[in-house]
């Protein structure tokens, strides 16, 4: 008989796993309790939407939604598809459940994504975003707002060397007059351009700024910057943004080939990058988005947000060897004999009744009491609570210090749990 073929993880689409489950609660934990520290509500939208919501908002043109989205018809012949991305999907939201109607609401959500992209380091075909939204301010103080939190989100994580990168994009019309400059400088030179520079410029032009192909660097540098097309109102929103940024102490780097991989930015686009992860440097990207909410059937709203690929952040901490909390049992109890064994449980959550926030592992498996101290050492335990057969008929439990040379001691059952607590704080 043949031996049966291992199910294996679909391409792009990777496990996440306990070794590396650290790095991802850290992140987690504090961009949860700094989100809240400004005022940001969680919203949880659904992975699947119409696929309209995504052709409408992010643009019919984009890399995205031409060759990149996973989209299907469900059994009614619905267009559904994974979200991509999170913006639409918590501006739909938003309209839908009129969560729009006071100036400065903030969001935030978390989660997967997906795109078909061809798979390496730093870029997956489902990976994971933390999403961040400000509704009805119009004001530079809403993009000032989102770069200093992000600026504390790093240093609470522990992470260095990320620069922040600003361009503006200015409005419709004035990214309509620059992209007939585009055009017309990028027409002028076909010859130097590669097959997608050759396709984006009958259909989106600004891409072409983001090309990273080494030959089209110079055609590109040459190339007209937004910056000249930018009236006076863009002008006077994107200096008083800078002037904000400088006030707080924030260092940034005017970068004109800005653009985003999304039609649905206006304004102030920015970027924080690394050199430390090779060519997938972008580890968080946002903008301004003031006709989105409107496009997607909602009142003229202005809004802004950003988004922070995990992946690329527990990376980013792995390779500045940033020092992550470790969380260890605080208690690991073993027994041995079927007296003991019935008794274990019902010790274990007697403990976790009478010692808050206690972290107690409950040995399963067999062997001596040897092999179950060195399981016990090897998760990390400040304490072992070893239950035999002669301790459970007597009711008491032997206690051993893995953290010290203190000799093992025995104590009776009904007062392990002051013991522990101590334990705890000792730890």
């Amino acid at each position: 008989m043949s031996a049966i073929r291992a199910i294996r993880a679909v391409r792009g689409m990777n496990d996440i796993l306990p070794d590396v489950i650290g790095a991802w609660h850290h992140v987690e934990r504090n961009a949860r309790d700094l989100l809240a520290a400004y005022g940001y509500e969680e919203i949880r939208p659904p992975m699947v939407e119409r696929t309209e919501l995504f052709r409408r908002s992010i643009g019919e043109v984009t890399d995205i939604v031409e060759k990149e989205m996973y989209t299907f018809d469900d059994r009614n012949s619905e267009s559904l598809t994974l979200r991509p991305e999170c913006t639409a999907s918590v501006v739909r939201a938003a309209v839908e459940h009129g969560l729009l109607r006071t100036p400065g609401r903030r969001m935030w959500a978390m989660g997967p994504m997906f795109r078909y992209e061809r798979p390496q380091k730093g870029r997956y075909r489902q990976f994971h975003q933390i999403d961040v939204e400000i509704f009805g301010v119009a004001a530079p103080s809403a993009e000032a707002e989102l770069i200093v939190l992000t600026r504390r989100l790093w240093r609470a994580l522990g992470i260095n060397g990320l620069t922040l990168e600003l361009n503006s994009l200015g409005s419709p019309d004035i990214q309509a007059r620059y992209r007939a400059r585009l055009v017309d400088h990028f027409s002028a030179h076909s010859s130097a351009l590669d097959a997608d520079s050759q396709r984006r410029i009958r259909t989106n032009p600004l891409r072409i700024l983001d090309s990273k192909n080494p030959a089209m660097q110079g055609l590109i540098e040459e190339a007209p910057r937004i910056v000249e097309e930018l009236d006076a109102d863009a002008r006077a929103h994107f200096d008083e943004l800078l002037a904000m940024l400088d006030e707080a102490g924030v260092p940034y780097r005017l970068n004109h080939r800005l653009v985003r991989g999304l039609d649905y930015y206006t304004g102030t686009v920015f970027e924080w990058t690394t050199d430390a992860l090779g060519a997938q440097g972008a580890v968080c990207g946002g903008g301004r988005y003031d006709n989105l909410v409107a496009e997607i059937g909602g009142a003229a709203t202005p809004a802004i947000g950003f988004a922070i690929g995990l992946e690329r952040l527990v990376a980013l901490l792995e390779v500045q060897s940033v020092e992550l909390p470790v969380v260890a049992p605080h208690a690991y109890l073993a027994s041995a004999g079927t007296r003991a064994a019935i008794l274990a449980h019902a010790v274990a959550e007697r403990l976790r009744d009478a010692v808050p926030d206690l972290r107690l592992v409950v040995d399963a498996g067999s062997g001596s009491f040897k092999a179950k101290l060195k399981r016990a050492d090897r998760c990390g335990a400040r304490i072992a609570l070893l239950l035999g057969e002669e301790e459970a008929r007597v009711g008491q439990m032997a206690v051993k210090d893995l953290r010290s040379r203190e000799p093992q001691s025995v104590v009776a059952i009904d007062e392990l749990a002051g013991l522990v607590a101590r334990s705890m704080g000792a730890g």
